[in-house]
């Protein structure tokens, strides 16, 4: 049975560019220019399996289209694109049940990826959809596909990979299904930048964790891929962050 996909994009060439390339690649592909048009499209068919959606369209924004989405057309796989995005973004998305994140312009490659790793993702429906209302209902929950990439929660394996004080390891699963280690080293100018920073105040290890999963999240934002050599170093830090952090600590002083 041919998969079929549903574009959302209020951009007539972009929705043209989606549709040659999936169609070239066998996919049934449909076209809705809003929200209000996808809706009455879902309404008297909700047999799509995938919803590429984006973000800035007319009326409402693409999250606001993907709470509806979840209704008309519980088991599709939404993956949502934009321009104009962060990980607090794609975070936000993937709270409200969508499957991947994608920056725009993107590569036919990068497209096909991000469906088909979707599609990998669909087993059986009711499962499917019980699975999206858990993930919806973890209001902490950080998982999070880019370009699909998939940065893995910590698991058995992660904790056994050896590393150093100033390095952290993850597993990315790649859209083909393959995972691969990273390795983010922190730096000794990271290190000092935080020192200053904090003046003397305990950095915790969770901080280092959390920077350098920022930037290896912020890496495959923007590159569309993991580091070739499987290796990033960190040489700053997030001052926003550090920033939040000590007023947090000022307010429960």
């Amino acid at each position: 049975m041919t998969e079929r996909v549903l574009i959302i994009d209020d951009e007539e060439n972009i929705r043209h560019m989606i549709r040659l390339t999936l169609e070239a690649a066998g996919y049934e592909v449909g076209e809705a220019a809003d929200g209000i048009e996808a809706f009455a499209i879902l309404g008297g068919d909700s047999a799509w399996n995938v919803v590429l959606l984006d973000q800035r369209l007319p009326l409402m924004e693409g999250t606001e289209v993907l709470r509806r989405i979840n209704v008309l057309a519980p088991s599709a796989r939404v993956v949502m694109m934009t321009a104009f995005a962060s990980v607090e973004l794609a975070v936000e998305a993937m709270k409200l049940g969508a499957n991947d994140f994608l920056r725009k312009p993107m590569t036919p490659e990068v497209v096909r990826n991000s469906i088909a790793a979707a599609l990998r993702k669909v087993s059986d429906p009711q499962t499917e959809v019980e699975s999206q209302i858990d993930l919806r209902n973890q209001a902490h929950s950080r998982i999070v596909t880019l370009n699909g990439f998939t940065i893995l929660p910590e698991s058995d394996d992660a904790r056994a990979l050896p590393q150093r004080p100033n390095e952290r390891r993850f597993l990315v699963r790649k859209p083909d299904g393959r995972e691969q280690e990273v390795v983010v080293e922190i730096s000794e100018e990271a290190f000092r930048e935080a020192e200053k920073r904090f003046r003397n105040a305990t950095i915790h290890e969770g901080f280092w964790t959390s920077q350098a999963e920022t930037f290896l999240s912020d890496f495959i934002w923007n590159d569309g891929n993991v580091p070739a050599g499987g290796k990033l170093i960190l040489k700053g830090v997030d001052r926003d962050v550090i920033e939040k952090m000590k007023e947090e600590k000022r307010r429960h002083e």
